[in-house]
Protein backbone atom coordinates (compact mmCIF):
# COMPACT_ATOMS: atom_id res chain seq x y z
CA UNK A 1 0.00 0.00 0.00
CA UNK A 2 2.76 2.32 0.87
CA UNK A 3 4.46 1.29 -2.48
CA UNK A 4 1.23 2.17 -4.41
CA UNK A 5 0.93 5.66 -2.63
CA UNK A 6 4.93 6.19 -3.27
CA UNK A 7 4.04 5.30 -7.04
CA UNK A 8 1.12 7.64 -7.16
CA UNK A 9 2.70 10.00 -5.70
CA UNK A 10 5.76 9.77 -7.74
CA UNK A 11 3.65 9.58 -11.43
CA UNK A 12 1.45 12.90 -10.01
CA UNK A 13 4.78 14.63 -9.64
CA UNK A 14 5.61 13.41 -12.96
CA UNK A 15 2.48 14.65 -14.78
CA UNK A 16 2.68 18.01 -13.15
CA UNK A 17 6.27 18.66 -13.82
CA UNK A 18 5.07 17.96 -17.43
CA UNK A 19 1.97 20.08 -16.98
CA UNK A 20 4.65 23.02 -15.79
CA UNK A 21 6.86 22.53 -18.89
CA UNK A 22 3.76 22.54 -21.05
CA UNK A 23 2.45 25.39 -19.61
CA UNK A 24 5.83 27.24 -19.72
CA UNK A 25 6.06 26.96 -23.89
CA UNK A 26 5.20 29.74 -25.35
CA UNK A 27 3.79 29.95 -28.88
CA UNK A 28 3.38 33.38 -31.00
CA UNK A 29 1.77 33.75 -34.31
CA UNK A 30 4.09 36.45 -36.48
CA UNK A 31 2.39 38.17 -39.16
CA UNK A 32 4.58 38.80 -42.07
CA UNK A 33 3.84 41.49 -44.66
CA UNK A 34 4.94 39.84 -47.75
CA UNK A 35 4.76 36.46 -49.65
CA UNK A 36 6.77 33.48 -49.01
CA UNK A 37 8.83 33.95 -52.12
CA UNK A 38 10.04 37.30 -50.69
CA UNK A 39 13.05 37.48 -49.04
CA UNK A 40 11.93 39.33 -46.46
CA UNK A 41 9.36 36.80 -45.41
CA UNK A 42 12.64 34.34 -45.73
CA UNK A 43 14.38 36.17 -43.17
CA UNK A 44 11.69 36.25 -40.70
CA UNK A 45 10.81 32.74 -41.27
CA UNK A 46 14.66 31.92 -40.13
CA UNK A 47 14.45 34.28 -37.25
CA UNK A 48 11.74 32.36 -36.03
CA UNK A 49 13.33 28.98 -36.45
CA UNK A 50 16.08 30.47 -34.88
CA UNK A 51 14.28 31.15 -31.72
CA UNK A 52 12.59 27.90 -31.43
CA UNK A 53 15.97 26.53 -31.34
CA UNK A 54 18.20 28.44 -29.14
CA UNK A 55 14.90 28.05 -26.35
CA UNK A 56 14.87 24.49 -27.06
CA UNK A 57 10.91 24.67 -27.74
CA UNK A 58 10.46 27.24 -24.75
CA UNK A 59 8.94 29.56 -27.49
CA UNK A 60 7.53 28.88 -30.63
CA UNK A 61 6.77 31.09 -33.39
CA UNK A 62 4.59 30.50 -36.61
CA UNK A 63 4.84 32.87 -39.47
CA UNK A 64 1.86 33.91 -41.64
CA UNK A 65 3.23 35.45 -44.67
CA UNK A 66 1.66 37.71 -47.23
CA UNK A 67 -0.98 39.73 -44.45
CA UNK A 68 -2.60 37.11 -43.89
CA UNK A 69 -3.17 37.79 -40.51
CA UNK A 70 -3.45 41.83 -40.74
CA UNK A 71 -2.91 44.06 -43.52
CA UNK A 72 0.08 46.90 -43.70
CA UNK A 73 -2.45 49.65 -42.46
CA UNK A 74 -3.56 47.84 -39.07
CA UNK A 75 -0.11 45.79 -38.28
CA UNK A 76 1.16 47.92 -36.01
CA UNK A 77 -1.62 48.56 -33.56
CA UNK A 78 -1.93 44.72 -34.04
CA UNK A 79 0.93 44.65 -32.28
CA UNK A 80 0.54 47.76 -29.71
CA UNK A 81 -2.36 45.89 -28.30
CA UNK A 82 -1.81 42.22 -28.53
CA UNK A 83 -3.78 40.56 -31.21
CA UNK A 84 -0.76 39.41 -32.41
CA UNK A 85 2.94 39.27 -30.19
CA UNK A 86 5.30 40.02 -33.13
CA UNK A 87 4.95 41.10 -37.11
CA UNK A 88 6.87 43.18 -40.00
CA UNK A 89 5.77 46.05 -41.71
CA UNK A 90 7.09 48.79 -43.81
CA UNK A 91 7.98 51.52 -41.36
CA UNK A 92 7.80 54.35 -43.50
CA UNK A 93 3.90 54.16 -43.78
CA UNK A 94 3.73 54.67 -40.02
CA UNK A 95 5.04 58.29 -41.34
CA UNK A 96 1.68 60.43 -40.83
CA UNK A 97 1.68 59.39 -37.33
CA UNK A 98 5.83 60.39 -36.91
CA UNK A 99 7.56 61.79 -39.45
CA UNK A 100 10.53 59.92 -38.41
CA UNK A 101 8.92 57.09 -39.54
CA UNK A 102 9.39 57.99 -43.06
CA UNK A 103 13.10 59.51 -43.02
CA UNK A 104 14.38 56.30 -45.23
CA UNK A 105 11.58 57.14 -47.72
CA UNK A 106 12.52 60.90 -48.61
CA UNK A 107 13.89 60.67 -52.22
CA UNK A 108 17.78 60.69 -52.70
CA UNK A 109 18.54 60.51 -48.30
CA UNK A 110 19.88 57.67 -49.21
CA UNK A 111 20.34 55.43 -52.20
CA UNK A 112 22.67 52.76 -51.88
CA UNK A 113 22.76 50.07 -48.92
CA UNK A 114 26.06 51.78 -47.44
CA UNK A 115 24.20 55.34 -46.91
CA UNK A 116 20.69 53.71 -46.12
CA UNK A 117 22.47 51.60 -43.03
CA UNK A 118 24.40 54.75 -42.18
CA UNK A 119 20.51 56.63 -41.89
CA UNK A 120 19.25 53.74 -40.37
CA UNK A 121 21.75 53.62 -37.40
CA UNK A 122 21.33 57.43 -36.79
CA UNK A 123 17.22 57.74 -36.60
CA UNK A 124 17.10 53.55 -34.94
CA UNK A 125 17.51 55.39 -31.45
CA UNK A 126 14.56 57.77 -32.02
CA UNK A 127 12.36 55.31 -33.84
CA UNK A 128 12.85 52.71 -30.91
CA UNK A 129 12.20 55.56 -28.15
CA UNK A 130 9.02 56.53 -29.94
CA UNK A 131 7.84 52.74 -30.28
CA UNK A 132 8.59 51.86 -27.01
CA UNK A 133 6.24 54.83 -25.77
CA UNK A 134 3.41 52.83 -27.38
CA UNK A 135 4.31 49.59 -25.86
CA UNK A 136 6.19 48.00 -28.74
CA UNK A 137 9.80 46.70 -28.72
CA UNK A 138 11.73 47.19 -31.96
CA UNK A 139 13.73 43.85 -33.47
CA UNK A 140 14.97 44.44 -36.52
CA UNK A 141 14.99 45.87 -39.97
CA UNK A 142 15.23 44.74 -43.34
CA UNK A 143 16.05 46.79 -46.23
CA UNK A 144 14.10 46.55 -49.91
CA UNK A 145 15.97 46.62 -53.11
CA UNK A 146 16.54 50.59 -53.85
CA UNK A 147 13.78 51.75 -55.86
CA UNK A 148 12.30 52.24 -59.55
CA UNK A 149 9.89 53.28 -61.74
CA UNK A 150 7.65 50.94 -63.77
CA UNK A 151 5.94 52.14 -67.05
CA UNK A 152 3.68 51.07 -69.83
CA UNK A 153 4.86 53.51 -72.14
CA UNK A 154 8.77 54.64 -72.57
CA UNK A 155 9.59 58.20 -70.92
CA UNK A 156 12.85 60.64 -71.21
CA UNK A 157 12.22 63.47 -69.09
CA UNK A 158 9.72 64.57 -65.67
CA UNK A 159 6.85 66.49 -68.54
CA UNK A 160 6.37 62.28 -69.43
CA UNK A 161 4.64 61.95 -66.33
CA UNK A 162 2.09 64.38 -66.41
CA UNK A 163 -1.33 63.63 -65.44
CA UNK A 164 -0.32 59.59 -65.61
CA UNK A 165 -2.24 57.56 -62.88
CA UNK A 166 0.98 56.96 -60.67
CA UNK A 167 0.87 53.96 -57.77
CA UNK A 168 2.07 55.36 -54.27
CA UNK A 169 2.18 53.22 -50.95
CA UNK A 170 2.54 55.79 -48.27
CA UNK A 171 2.22 59.48 -47.59
CA UNK A 172 6.18 60.12 -48.92
CA UNK A 173 5.87 58.14 -52.23
CA UNK A 174 2.73 60.49 -52.85
CA UNK A 175 3.90 63.52 -52.46
CA UNK A 176 6.79 62.52 -54.84
CA UNK A 177 4.42 61.75 -57.30
CA UNK A 178 2.83 64.96 -56.63
CA UNK A 179 5.60 66.54 -57.49
CA UNK A 180 6.63 64.37 -60.66
CA UNK A 181 2.84 65.91 -61.97
CA UNK A 182 1.64 62.84 -62.16
CA UNK A 183 -1.70 61.96 -60.24
CA UNK A 184 -0.73 59.57 -56.92
CA UNK A 185 -3.04 56.44 -56.33
CA UNK A 186 -2.85 54.37 -53.09
CA UNK A 187 -2.58 50.32 -54.20
CA UNK A 188 -1.23 47.83 -52.14
CA UNK A 189 1.51 45.68 -53.21
CA UNK A 190 -1.02 42.68 -53.45
CA UNK A 191 -3.38 44.39 -55.08
CA UNK A 192 -0.76 45.98 -58.00
CA UNK A 193 -1.80 43.58 -60.97
CA UNK A 194 -5.11 44.14 -60.97
CA UNK A 195 -4.98 48.00 -60.77
CA UNK A 196 -2.50 47.86 -64.22
CA UNK A 197 -4.98 45.79 -65.89
CA UNK A 198 -7.94 47.76 -64.96
CA UNK A 199 -6.50 51.17 -66.03
CA UNK A 200 -6.29 52.33 -62.27
CA UNK A 201 -2.74 53.25 -62.35
CA UNK A 202 -0.24 53.45 -65.51
CA UNK A 203 3.04 53.35 -63.77
CA UNK A 204 4.68 52.72 -59.93
CA UNK A 205 7.89 53.45 -58.25
CA UNK A 206 9.10 50.33 -56.27
CA UNK A 207 11.87 47.70 -56.17
CA UNK A 208 12.59 44.68 -58.18
CA UNK A 209 11.24 42.36 -55.61
CA UNK A 210 8.09 43.69 -55.54
CA UNK A 211 8.46 44.07 -59.46
CA UNK A 212 8.81 40.37 -59.89
CA UNK A 213 6.62 39.08 -56.92
CA UNK A 214 4.18 40.68 -58.71
CA UNK A 215 5.40 39.85 -62.34
CA UNK A 216 5.36 43.10 -63.41
CA UNK A 217 6.35 41.96 -66.89
CA UNK A 218 2.30 40.94 -67.15
CA UNK A 219 1.68 44.42 -67.09
CA UNK A 220 4.27 46.70 -67.49
CA UNK A 221 7.29 47.18 -70.38
CA UNK A 222 9.83 49.56 -68.78
CA UNK A 223 11.63 49.54 -65.75
CA UNK A 224 13.76 52.01 -64.78
CA UNK A 225 16.59 52.29 -62.48
CA UNK A 226 16.35 55.20 -60.77
CA UNK A 227 17.67 54.12 -57.26
CA UNK A 228 15.54 56.85 -55.60
CA UNK A 229 15.48 55.68 -51.87
CA UNK A 230 15.69 52.24 -49.88
CA UNK A 231 12.78 51.74 -48.06
CA UNK A 232 13.04 49.10 -44.77
CA UNK A 233 10.30 46.84 -43.12
CA UNK A 234 11.24 46.78 -39.23
CA UNK A 235 9.95 43.01 -37.42
CA UNK A 236 8.14 44.60 -33.78
CA UNK A 237 7.46 42.73 -31.01
CA UNK A 238 4.46 43.63 -28.27
CA UNK A 239 6.63 44.71 -24.67
CA UNK A 240 4.23 43.39 -22.49
CA UNK A 241 4.83 40.02 -24.48
CA UNK A 242 8.39 40.15 -24.35
CA UNK A 243 8.76 41.06 -20.35
CA UNK A 244 7.09 37.87 -20.06
CA UNK A 245 9.21 35.70 -21.77
CA UNK A 246 12.37 34.46 -19.26
CA UNK A 247 15.73 35.94 -19.44
CA UNK A 248 17.02 33.17 -21.51
CA UNK A 249 13.99 33.61 -23.71
CA UNK A 250 14.47 37.17 -24.49
CA UNK A 251 18.25 36.86 -25.14
CA UNK A 252 17.66 34.51 -27.69
CA UNK A 253 14.79 37.00 -29.26
CA UNK A 254 17.39 39.26 -29.38
CA UNK A 255 20.50 37.65 -30.82
CA UNK A 256 18.21 35.78 -33.60
CA UNK A 257 16.88 39.63 -34.27
CA UNK A 258 20.19 40.70 -34.48
CA UNK A 259 21.22 37.79 -36.80
CA UNK A 260 17.85 38.28 -38.69
CA UNK A 261 19.20 42.01 -39.35
CA UNK A 262 22.32 41.21 -40.69
CA UNK A 263 21.03 38.25 -43.03
CA UNK A 264 18.72 40.49 -44.20
CA UNK A 265 20.67 43.66 -45.23
CA UNK A 266 23.42 40.90 -46.80
CA UNK A 267 20.36 39.20 -48.69
CA UNK A 268 19.01 42.54 -49.59
CA UNK A 269 22.84 43.39 -51.58
CA UNK A 270 22.65 40.05 -52.96
CA UNK A 271 18.88 39.92 -54.42
CA UNK A 272 19.04 43.82 -55.58
CA UNK A 273 21.31 42.76 -59.07
CA UNK A 274 19.22 39.09 -59.65
CA UNK A 275 15.91 40.27 -58.97
CA UNK A 276 16.26 43.22 -61.55
CA UNK A 277 18.08 40.72 -64.17
CA UNK A 278 15.05 38.96 -63.77
CA UNK A 279 12.49 41.72 -65.19
CA UNK A 280 15.09 41.45 -67.92
CA UNK A 281 14.71 37.98 -68.74
CA UNK A 282 10.90 38.11 -69.00
CA UNK A 283 10.82 40.43 -71.52
CA UNK A 284 11.19 43.90 -69.94
CA UNK A 285 13.37 46.56 -70.83
CA UNK A 286 15.42 47.41 -67.85
CA UNK A 287 17.71 50.68 -68.06
CA UNK A 288 19.32 53.58 -65.94
CA UNK A 289 17.49 56.62 -64.97
CA UNK A 290 17.09 58.66 -67.70
CA UNK A 291 19.88 61.38 -68.33
CA UNK A 292 17.13 64.63 -68.71
CA UNK A 293 15.62 63.23 -65.42
CA UNK A 294 18.25 63.22 -62.91
CA UNK A 295 17.99 67.58 -62.38
CA UNK A 296 14.23 67.68 -62.09
CA UNK A 297 14.61 64.02 -59.33
CA UNK A 298 17.47 65.47 -57.31
CA UNK A 299 15.16 69.47 -57.17
CA UNK A 300 11.86 67.15 -55.84
CA UNK A 301 14.34 65.54 -53.83
CA UNK A 302 15.65 68.22 -51.94
CA UNK A 303 12.32 70.02 -51.78
CA UNK A 304 11.08 66.88 -50.17
CA UNK A 305 14.46 66.63 -47.80
CA UNK A 306 13.17 70.16 -46.72
CA UNK A 307 10.00 69.89 -45.97
CA UNK A 308 10.86 66.34 -43.83
CA UNK A 309 13.12 68.27 -41.45
CA UNK A 310 10.00 70.64 -41.16
CA UNK A 311 7.52 68.24 -40.19
CA UNK A 312 10.44 66.01 -37.71
CA UNK A 313 11.55 69.40 -36.21
CA UNK A 314 14.50 69.36 -33.87
CA UNK A 315 14.84 65.59 -34.27
CA UNK A 316 15.08 65.58 -38.18
CA UNK A 317 17.72 68.04 -38.21
CA UNK A 318 19.50 66.30 -35.99
CA UNK A 319 19.71 63.67 -38.19
CA UNK A 320 20.12 65.31 -40.97
CA UNK A 321 23.01 67.14 -39.68
CA UNK A 322 24.82 63.65 -38.31
CA UNK A 323 24.69 62.55 -41.74
CA UNK A 324 26.37 65.38 -42.97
Amino acid sequence: MIMNRRHLLSTFTVLCMGMTSAHAAEKWNMSAEQPDGNYITGVAKEFAADVTKATKGELEIKVHSNSVLFKRPDLKRAVQTGQVPVGDVLISVLGNEDAMFEADAVPLMARDFDSAWKLWQASKPGIEQRLAKQGIKLLYSVPWPPQGIYTKVPVKSMADFKGMKFRAYNAATSRMVELMGASPTTVNSGDVPQAFGTGLIEAMITSPATGVDSQAWDFSKYYYDVQAFIPKNVTMVNARAFAKLSPASQKAVLDAAAAAEKRGWDEARKQTSTLTQTLAKNGMTVGPMPAALAPDLAKIGATMADEWVKKAGADGKALVDKLK
